[in-house]
């Protein structure tokens, strides 16, 4: 009898220290695990087995992505229905440098009409209006649909009248200004905090810093000489021309790359397969392409019609035009006509939203989308506006800025808009527009004529990686803890969001999961060991991960 009290006080020691916890390791917390190496099947046991939809799989190789239509649907399953607990994402991406599509969305879970879900994607926003203000961005957001944001006005930047572009830039929010006054000069401002901006110089001598975009590591400013009176405002006495490019190297300084030839204005920026490209904002219609140092390449445009805002889709590079209300497609060497847009008779900005091209246009405040064949099927309209400016994508949803009452909508599908609020209520002027967006620090930030103030507005809660994911293989876990979203990237956290009650996050929906698609595109690179966990893993356990899976 003797022999078998020891062993019967192990075991009994054994189960009065086997608490709930001990379940709840990091493998028994899993719920979902897909290997994507050559198949979809959940190896968590939960049987959460994937539906391939185009998706190429090869036995010992990670899934390739299309960018295009290729996406993995996991049912719903009551082992899914994440409602206010805690979760965890991880997963292997790898993605290449040189592209010529948005890369999209990695996960998501998401009842669109509701806003009820989650996301996590890499994002890109470019054409909006003339920035590429978001490029390789990681977010990682959450929504109920039920808390209706108010927007947060952020002081005016100088003495600015237009906040005329945008772009995130290493960690941080930049915005170029219009200013009119005969001595003074388009600046560059970087956000600070709440209504505070640091001036970060005018790089040139005209009145306004038009574009901004991020490009090999570094961020450019393209500069012109707006005539407000497209605007209905006083034209600026500043006599001096733009149509320059310039580097910015820390503090004011400056770097000239060069002079589009025969240019007054530039209207936009972006980066397409590897090279950065510029147009003009006035005749004679212009584009180039960078080629370093200060030379640039004319690239021609499509009949003599001018190319204004520029985004990249599905391979392509996408123009606006202020000339017949049309898109413009440009392949990396020559132009082609993408349609007619309704009864536009100028096209303004871009948004890659549910894995389709908008475009905004005047005079009717539409938004339309790129079907197939050169066509373009109505999107609704912002309210009464006469203008859509601006398109981002932002949290699962896609926003618009307008005129003439700098408005901001929020897509709600099919064709229907809500109004978010308005921006600028300038006294006894015509025209009041919402010109520039980009997302940062899990927030929507947008500018205006004529105030020259930048707004901004939390809807859900987002955490937002604001400096570009590095090109290859990346290891990436985002967390929703007890009352915070974290995101971390080969092991090391790189963004939080703002603090939230979970009661208020009710994510439960019936909808599926989705690897490889969600709310901004379909994902263009390869992806392997997808882990859903169900809980918040510790920064310990998600350096063994990033350290097992390189």
């Amino acid at each position: 009898m003797k022999d078998l009290v020891y062993p019967l006080m192990l075991i009994t020691s054994c189960l009065i220290n086997f608490t709930p916890t001990s379940l709840l390791a990091e493998e028994d917390a899993l719920i979902g695990h897909w290997r994507l190496m050559g198949d979809v099947k959940d190896q968590s046991g939960f049987h959460n087995n994937g539906l391939n939809r185009g998706v190429l799989l090869k036995p010992h190789h990670p899934a390739t992505f299309n960018g295009e239509s290729a996406y993995i649907e996991v049912p719903h399953s009551k082992s899914l229905a994440l409602g206010t607990g805690e979760f965890s994402i991880s997963v292997n991406v790898n993605t290449r440098a040189d592209l010529g599509d948005v890369i999209g969305n990695v996960l998501s879970k998401y009842d669109a009409q509701n806003r009820t879900g989650f996301q996590l994607c890499i994002k890109n926003n470019a054409g909006v209006t003339s920035s590429q203000s978001n490029n390789r961005h990681l977010q990682f957001g959450i929504d109920n649909g039920k808390l209706d944001a108010k927007w947060t006005d952020h002081g005016q930047l100088g003495d600015a009248i237009l906040v005329f572009s945008m772009a995130v830039y290493d960690g941080k929010l930049f915005a170029g200004t219009c200013v009119p006054g005969k001595d003074a000069a388009g600046r560059v401002f970087r956000f600070d905090a709440d209504q505070k901006w640091i001036d970060c110089g005018a790089p040139d001598l005209c009145n306004s810093v038009t574009s901004l975009a991020v490009f090999n590591g570094k961020l450019y400013a393209a500069t012109g000489k707006y005539r407000l009176r497209g605007s209905s405002l006083t034209e600026s006495e500043n006599p001096n021309l733009g149509g320059n490019v310039y580097r910015y190297e820390g503090g004011s300084n400056w770097v000239h790359c060069g002079k589009l030839p025969e240019v007054e204005a530039i209207n936009g920026m972006v980066v397409y397969k590897g090279n950065l490209y510029a147009s003009s904002m006035y005749a004679p219609a212009s584009f180039y392409r960078y080629d370093g140092g200060k030379r640039w390449t004319s690239c021609g445009v499509f009949d003599g019609k001018r190319v204004e805002s520029l985004a990249i889709y599905n391979g392509n590079l996408y123009a606006s035009g202020y000339d017949e209300g049309a898109v413009y497609r440009f392949d990396g060497k020559n132009w082609s006509h993408a349609g007619k847009v309704g009864k536009s008779t100028q096209t303004y900005g871009f948004a890659v939203y549910e894995g389709n091209l908008y475009v905004s246009e005047w005079p009717h405040a539409e938004v339309y989308r790129y079907t197939s064949d050169n066509q373009w099927t109505l999107a609704g309209r912002l309210g009464e506006e006469k203008e859509s400016m601006p398109l981002a994508i932002y949290n699962g949803k896609m926003y618009a800025g307008s005129l003439p009452l700098a408005e901001v909508y929020r897509y709600d599908g099919g064709v229907d808009w809500t109004n978010t609020g308005r921006l600028d209520f300038t006294p006894d002027v015509r025209y009041r527009r919402v010109w520039s967006m980009a997302v940062y620090q899990g927030r929507l930030f947008a500018g205006t004529l004529p105030a020259g103030r930048v707004h901004s507005i939390e809807a859900g809660k987002s955490a937002t990686y604001d400096t570009a994911l590095k090109p290859g293989w990346r290891h990436i876990v985002a967390v929703k803890g007890k009352d915070r979203l974290k995101l971390y990237v080969d092991g090391k956290l790189v963004a939080t969001s703002s603090q939230f009650d979970p009661a208020d996050y009710d994510l439960s929906n019936g909808k599926p999961l989705k690897i490889g698609f969600g709310s901004h595109d379909y994902f263009n690179g390869n992806m392997k060991n997808l882990r859903l966990y169900q809980r918040a893993l510790n920064i310990d356990e998600i350096s063994k991960l990033y350290q097992s899976n390189k």
